[in-house]
């Protein structure tokens, strides 16, 4: 026991040296918004508290001058972890669990591994989400009318993505990743926007076999709920 608590209070007196004292980096991040659900998930799997502090981009908030000389994006999620700042959520991800990870699993050292989890990164940021966001962000934010071709833009990404998952149970290792994480948000409001999923075997098993692992981290708070809730933005919209 008493080394057990040495052990302890010697890994908590590291943090404090290697962190200059900070111990929990600062989020800026809106609930609803997808990229940001990723980095909550990603905080939840490594135990990670953050210091949460919500960016209101609906009503403006990301244009404040204090935001804007952080981020002169002045996007969400953004984060300041003792003066590092980032933004683009996928780059957040790859930096938390290489900084805050108690291992190598969520985002493997072997090279070729990892660069199978930023393919499929960049497929996620370039092409499924990016599909989603043309077909549905017109209707949900500027009331516009469906765009049928750019439905079938995002058929075609799905597609895409069941046949990367053939004959492996997670995107791109043996094991869940961050690319995981970041693909399953995406997907999840791709459902909660009530498109058929019925043709995508794989990814139905996929999307059920995250979801089951995400489970004790608060997924339904963090992710299903927040999805619904864009869901809900979508059908005002649509009936409105």
């Amino acid at each position: 026991m008493a080394e057990d608590i040495k052990s302890v209070v010697k890994e908590f007196v590291y943090c404090l040296l290697i962190r200059g004292g900070s111990m929990a980096p600062t989020l800026y991040y809106l609930p609803p918004s997808p990229p940001c659900r990723s980095i909550l998930l990603l905080a939840k799997l490594l135990d990670l508290q953050l210091d949460l502090k919500v960016i209101n981009i609906l009503e403006g908030e990301q244009m404040k001058p204090e935001f804007v000389e952080l981020n002169p994006q002045h996007c969400v999620p953004t984060m300041n972890d003792d003066g590092l700042v980032l933004w683009e959520s996928r780059a957040i991800l790859a930096y938390m669990t290489a900084a805050f990870g108690k291992d190598d699993s969520l985002y493997p050292k072997d090279i070729r591994v990892r660069a199978l989890v930023d393919q499929r990164l960049m497929f996620d940021l370039g092409t499924l989400y990016q599909r989603m966001a043309e077909y549905y962000f017109p209707t949900l934010f500027m009331g516009a009318p469906f765009d049928e071709s750019k439905k079938a833009k995002l058929s075609e990404a799905l597609g895409w993505f069941d046949a990367i998952l053939k004959g492996h149970n997670y995107a791109a290792a043996d094991q869940f990743t961050i690319a995981d994480i970041t693909l399953l948000v995406t997907l999840s409001q791709i459902d909660a926007f009530g498109f058929d999923l019925l043709p995508y075997t794989r990814i139905k098993q996929w999307y059920r076999r995250c979801k089951n692992y995400l489970e004790p981290y608060d997924y339904e708070d963090i992710n299903g709920s927040q999805a619904l809730v864009l869901a809900q933005m979508l059908r005002s919209k649509i009936e409105g």
